[in-house]
């Protein structure tokens, strides 16, 4: 029981299997009970030529009565099969079932029309057959062929004009509409497909969100716990009440870590810019990094403010673990063109290490709000990561 329960997928995995599960099938297919049902519904006419059977008005009766019930059968069969499998062309056998379901109808036509009414009524489920069957535009050439031999078969039997042009009428609209319905319903599988397509999009992009939450959230809120655990370990022996009070501030970013963690997963996460560089000021101080801030021109719009919150972050924690820093410069500049946060530092400089998913998803974040990231080795010695955004951010 608890291997079973092992296997069980979780969290997003059970959302893309609930996905999978809700895929229509690739081939277009419509349930075999849906296709009887439908062949079924059409089928009430074949029961006048079945009348003239069992009152004995057609002679030979017994080749009527076997090839009238091979023609149902191999109908139900051609039907099944074209509404079986929509989106693509028949098979041979296929084929060959049709032709012969076709010569079938038509011979039982030419020889029984003759003698009772009702059996010219076969030419429309031969046209019928070849629409559900085949693909236009050959479909459109197979339903005219039909409604012309029943024409000619109705001529050859001396039927009058008006019933030649209602027959003709209705076996071709009859053909017609089986072909709409068949092309409604191709339109119906690739609207699910679509949507199938959409919500594994959906369920993707969320991955992609939470991961990246993930590793802006908990690899910031980590660096800052090494930073305040190398504090402790320096302290401990010499400071015992600063030690305390810095074990302090490692709980309190536990529990702020945990919090953020839940409003990552609900999707509701924004950054305040101001919480944000107090946090990164403090952090690096931490580290005996020297801060400065400097602010230039009006507030930041809450997009702004929110985006920049996340790039304070991430470029605080790279300072921290990879520049080897002694300074960093936090310059935020905001006019009617465009909104700038510049984080520079006088470290190392070269491409960080080990911080391409973080800047990753920084990089889509300002992209998603329009703006641009620059993070590169700066001019003079050091690392500059610069983000920007239009001033027509609100």
């Amino acid at each position: 029981m608890q291997q079973a329960d092992e296997r069980r997928p979780t969290g997003l995995a059970q959302v893309s299997a609930r996905e999978d599960d809700r895929q229509p099938d690739p081939a277009g297919r419509v349930r075999p009970a849906g296709r009887l049902v439908w062949a079924a519904v059409w089928m009430w006419p074949l029961l006048v030529p079945a009348q003239t059977l069992v009152a004995g008005r057609v002679s030979p009766i017994a080749p009527a009565a076997v090839g009238l019930v091979v023609y149902v059968a191999l109908y139900l069969y051609c039907v099944s099969a074209g509404f079986g499998n929509m989106l693509r062309p028949p098979t041979a056998r296929q084929w060959l079932a049709l032709i012969v379901f076709a010569a079938l109808g038509m011979g039982l036509a030419a020889a029984y029309a003759g003698q009772a009414s009702g059996w010219l009524i076969l030419s429309l489920y031969v046209g019928a057959a070849g629409a559900s069957l085949i693909r236009p535009p050959q479909a459109f050439v197979w339903v005219i062929g039909a409604t012309a031999a029943e024409v000619l078969l109705a001529v050859l039997h001396h039927v009058s004009a008006g019933d030649i042009w209602s027959n003709a009428f209705s076996t071709f609209m009859g053909c017609v509409l089986v072909l709409v319905v068949k092309q409604l319903i191709g339109y119906i599988h690739e609207l699910r497909t679509a949507q199938a397509r959409l919500a594994h999009a959906a369920v993707a992009e969320e991955r992609l969100r939470f991961a990246r939450d993930l590793h802006e959230l908990l690899g910031h809120t980590l660096t800052l716990i090494v930073v305040k655990a190398q504090v402790v370990r320096r302290l401990a022996e010499q400071e015992p009440a600063a030690a305390a009070a810095a074990a302090v501030d490692i709980e309190q970013i536990g529990r702020q870590a945990l919090s953020e963690v839940r409003e990552a997963v609900t999707g509701y996460r924004e950054r305040a810019f101001a919480t944000e560089l107090d946090g990164a000021r403090a952090a690096m101080t931490d580290a005996g990094i020297e801060v400065s801030v400097d602010t230039v021109g009006t507030p930041l719009p809450p997009v702004a403010d929110n985006v920049f919150g996340w790039a304070v972050r991430e470029g605080a924690t790279n300072v921290i673990r990879h520049s080897g820093a002694r300074h960093c410069a936090i310059v935020v500049r905001r006019d009617d063109d465009h909104a700038t946060l510049e984080i520079r530092d006088d470290g190392r400089g070269g491409q960080p290490s080990g911080v391409g998913n973080g800047l990753r998803g920084l990089r889509e974040r300002l992209a998603a709000a329009g703006g641009t990231l620059s993070a590169a080795p700066a001019p003079g010695g050091g690392f500059a990561l610069v983000a920007s955004l239009p001033g027509s951010v609100s």
